[in-house]
């Protein structure tokens, strides 16, 4: 049993609790998290990432609220706290004490390489802090910490997921092998869902138009309404063209995954059908698939003794393995052991 225990690949990933999550938190990653929990190969480590949210400046209640509301929809999505490890992140602090260690062996030059740093910086230029810069070596602690031979995430990620790897061979290099280099992978359809405003740009919590972002949590009628006013183009033809129809390639891309069909057989199904009528299916597919989890969530998020007992039990679990990884690292760079 311990033989075949050994032999499974740790999945780690894990999603901000900043507002709630979006249609594209599930394409892009979480659809993959519910799915690889039932395989017997994977040992998979889910966590909400709370220490990462505080890079932008977020009212302490809502902050409490939103993380719950994660955690509460991650369970309503399918994920089972009996497959998978699930965890609050700021609940295991060998994540911060791992990333301090990774600072020390990090370039400053890779750090300032990341996309998502620039874009962010751009946002909200009057709040560039050193945490935001520093936020994908935290990345990799939380993936290193565990292990981790695959991290689904999206396409926005791969970056940090890379930067990564390349800490991780590092310190290996330098001290002895240490740490699993990890792979990042990504679900083959849905990768990333666009804006339903501005299909140019990443479906986002932090949207400035909310029109353009379909939450998990958004009543159907709101869905609705979304969806019909989604941009498209002047043509009448409905097929996957990303870069002359770039609003419809992304609807198609979200009726694929919420409809659980091939593109090519969404291409099929909308042949010869008009925009609106597309618009309306399309929505129609995302509500019947939020439906059952929009009940589970409001079941979950009125039982909070259930809920802590699930992020009590997840952290320990997490702890143990975190600490295992932790006291290896403190031990190779030096540090006088208590």
């Amino acid at each position: 049993m311990e033989a075949e225990e050994a032999k499974k690949k740790v999945v780690f990933s894990a999603v901000k609790p900043t507002g709630s999550m979006t249609l594209g938190n599930y394409a892009g990653a979480l659809a993959n998290w519910v799915a690889m929990q039932s395989d017997p190969s994977y040992d998979c480590f889910y966590c909400v990432a709370d220490l990462h949210s505080i890079t932008v400046d977020v009212p302490p209640a809502e902050f409490r609220k939103d993380t719950l509301d994660d955690l509460a929809t991650y369970l309503a999505l399918g994920l089972n706290p009996e497959k998978s490890v699930l965890f609050l992140q700021s609940h295991v602090s060998a994540h911060a004490e791992l990333a301090w260690v990774l600072n020390c062996h990090t370039q400053f030059g890779e750090a300032r390489r990341m996309t998502q740093f620039k874009e962010k910086s751009k946002r909200a230029p009057e709040n560039v802090n050193v945490g935001l810069f520093d936020y994908p070596v935290l990345m990799a602690a939380d993936i290193l910490l565990y292990q981790a031979e695959l991290v689904p995430v999206g396409q926005d990620q791969k970056q940090h997921v890379e930067l990564a790897r390349t800490i991780a061979q590092r310190f290996n290099n330098k001290y002895s092998p240490t740490f699993t280099v990890p792979e990042p992978i990504m679900p083959k359809v849905g990768t990333k869902l666009y804006s339903l405003q501005n299909p140019t740009a990443k479906m986002s919590k932090t949207d400035e138009n909310p029109a353009g972002s379909v939450l998990l949590l958004d009543p159907p009628e709101e869905i609705m309404r979304k969806f019909k006013r989604a941009v498209t183009d002047s043509d009448t033809c409905v097929k996957f063209d990303r870069a002359n129809k770039p609003g419809i390639s992304n609807l198609l891309t979200i009726y694929s995954v919420f409809a659980g069909v091939s593109l090519a057989a969404a291409e099929k199904e909308f042949q010869g059908s008009d925009y609106a009528a597309f618009k309306q299916r399309t929505g129609e597919a995302v509500c019947a698939f939020l439906a059952p989890v929009q009940k589970e969530y409001k079941r979950l998020i009125a039982d909070k003794a259930y809920l802590s007992q699930v992020m009590k039990d997840g952290a320990e679990r997490a702890r143990r393995m975190a600490y295992k990884t932790l006291s290896k690292v403190y031990r190779k760079v030096g540090f006088v052991q208590p």
